[in-house]
């Protein structure tokens, strides 16, 4: 067996096999199934696979349609692709209703729930408000308050109409924009895991880029996958960590405050808004969220990164799967830890 070692995975710090290449495939004696590990560049990411299973000829082509279907969200929500579903519903919804496939609707449902259920926090017409911030590649700067409160009248879940007769999405104010990119790889995640789960695949782990990471079941002769969540204030090369979770079919998702940075006059400005107010969290350095599924898990991360501690206690009272892990700036230590619930420390 390769060696053991820290493998930074952007994000996350993953106790995982040290692989040289980026495909890589052996038996595990001890447990007779088959070891397969791959990646592949997707949505802007990288992700990886860590599979076991009975048949060693069949992990490298089953581990292929799991990336080919990430490949598929990535077609089928980028904003950045031309001629992808979602960018011609931004184009083209301001002036009429845009009929779209069943999958993607029933996700625009599940993603308007999710903005109910959370009063705003989560919003996914954000898309203007990021490009008046420049986190859309365009040059970061703090807007004026005057073009905060213009660009607002574009943004806003409630003036995003999903009509389920016709199967279409209409924007009700001219120049709105969505963005699935804060949820999207939580659904390719799902997606995944569904693909192997089809294919008598019991145990792996996902990585999407990171900050969205699902593991099935656990490897052979263990209880559950570790995972180590890295230090907020540190580097992405750093192999410490704060603390350790363990994951046996859960997902850990997480946001942070260090990866789309504006710092002006030594202030951070990270690409993390309140869609309601128009301007980034500054509070709250990084959220690790572990629950049910991906989807979840990358909504979650950001509506209590958005919320805050406080807000979040009584938040998660009607979501009990979700156990919470906030990194706050202190000034002794750089950062401090609180868990939610408390009770489930």
């Amino acid at each position: 067996m390769p060696l053991m070692k820290f493998l930074n995975c952007g994000t996350l710090c993953l106790t995982l096999l040290l692989i040289s290449d980026s495909i890589f495939c052996s038996v595990v004696e001890e447990s007779g199934l088959a070891y397969h590990h791959s990646s592949r560049v997707s949505m802007a990411s990288t992700y990886s696979l860590d599979i076991y299973g009975p048949d060693e000829k069949e992990l490298p082509l089953i581990a292929e349609a799991a990336f080919d279907e990430v490949d598929r969200i990535d077609q089928l929500m980028s904003i950045y692709k031309t001629g992808s579903p979602v960018s011609i519903i931004n184009r083209n919804a301001s002036s009429q209703p845009v009929p779209v496939e069943t999958e993607l609707f029933k996700f625009f449902q599940t993603c308007l729930k999710y903005s109910n259920e959370s009063g705003g926090a989560f919003d996914i017409t954000i898309q203007p408000l990021m490009k008046l911030w420049g986190f859309y590649g365009g040059q970061r700067k703090i807007p004026q308050q005057q073009q905060i409160r213009h660009i607002l009248q574009r943004v806003g879940y409630e003036k995003l109409v999903l009509d389920p007769n016709f199967q279409t999405v209409y924007f009700q104010e001219t120049g709105m924009a969505v963005d699935l990119g804060g949820i999207g790889k939580g659904y390719a995640v799902d997606r995944v895991v569904a693909l192997l789960k089809e294919n008598q695949i019991r145990r792996a782990l996902i990585n999407a880029g990171g900050s969205t990471l699902f593991a099935l079941g656990a490897p052979p002769g263990q209880k559950a996958w570790s995972i180590k969540i890295r230090d907020p204030r540190l580097t992405h090369n750093s192999e410490q960590s704060p603390v350790t979770v363990q994951l046996r079919n859960q997902c850990l998702s997480i946001s942070g405050n260090y990866e789309q940075v504006l710092i002006v006059e030594g202030n951070r400005y990270s690409h993390i808004m309140d869609p309601r107010e128009g301007y980034p969290i500054r509070d709250v350095l990084s959220v690790a969220v572990i629950t049910s599924s991906g989807v979840k898990g990358d909504v979650m991360d950001n509506i209590l990164f958005v919320k805050g501690v406080h807000k979040s206690k009584q938040f998660l009272k009607e979501h009990p799967d979700v156990k919470a892990y906030f990194f706050l700036p202190n000034s002794e230590k750089g950062w401090k830890m609180i868990v939610l619930p408390s009770d489930s420390r």
